[in-house]
C-alpha cells in the first residue's frame, strides 16, 4: 500500500534499460543516493505505485511534428498504465504505435493539505497502441466526464508499457 512519505533523498531518479540483454541501469548518480536508497527495480516499482495514487495524468506526444500536451486519466493494471481519453479529440490517433511520456503528480492533493506536505513526480516513457479494456477494467475507471469541449464524452484507451521511469520527490522537514 501506498506509504504517506514517499521515498528516497529528495533527488531524481530515473531507470532505463539498456537493451533487451541489458540490466535496468539508474540514472542517478551514486552520490546522490544515500546508503539505505532502494535499488532501481524498486525505485521503478515505487514510481509505478505512486503513479496509482492519483487518477489524472499529462500525456506528452508529437502531433504533426509539434510537442503537445493532454489530459488522461489513468489505472495501472498488471505494470502498465491504461489510459482513457475523449475520442473525439484525436489525439489517441497521433499516439497509437508512437513513443510518449506520462506524467502526473501531486502537486495540487499536497497543496490542499496533506499531511505530510511531501511532494512527488513520475514520469514514464514507452510505446503505446490503442486498446479495449475488458469492462471489469473499463469499470475501475469510474465516471468519465459529459462532455469534453461541448460534445459528448466517447472514451478511448491506450496502454502504455512503461521502458523508463523517473521519480522526483521534494521532502519537507516539519521544522520551521
Amino acid at each position: 500500500m501506498l506509504s504517506s512519505r514517499p521515498s528516497g533523498t529528495g533527488a531524481a531518479t530515473g531507470i532505463c534499460s539498456s537493451g533487451p540483454a541489458g540490466p535496468p541501469v539508474s540514472t542517478a548518480s551514486a552520490s546522490s543516493r544515500s546508503a539505505a536508497s532502494a535499488p532501481p527495480l524498486a525505485d521503478k516499482l515505487r514510481a509505478i505505485e505512486l503513479l496509482g495514487s492519483v487518477r489524472y495524468g499529462r500525456l506528452a506526444m508529437s502531433m504533426r511534428a509539434l510537442p503537445f500536451l493532454a489530459v488522461a486519466r489513468h489505472l495501472v493494471i498488471e505494470g502498465r498504465v491504461i489510459l482513457r481519453m475523449h475520442r473525439g479529440l484525436g489525439f489517441h490517433e497521433s499516439c497509437d504505435g508512437s513513443v510518449i511520456a506520462y506524467g502526473a503528480d501531486n502537486f495540487n492533493s499536497s497543496a490542499a493539505g496533506d499531511a505530510s506536505g511531501d511532494l512527488w513526480s513520475v514520469q514514464f516513457t514507452g510505446p503505446v497502441e490503442i486498446v479495449r479494456p475488458a469492462p471489469h477494467q473499463r469499470g475501475l475507471f469510474g465516471a468519465g466526464p459529459t462532455e469534453v469541449n461541448g460534445e459528448d464524452f466517447d472514451p478511448v484507451y491506450l496502454r502504455l508499457d512503461p521502458q523508463l521511469a523517473h521519480m522526483h520527490t521534494l521532502i519537507f522537514d516539519a521544522s520551521p
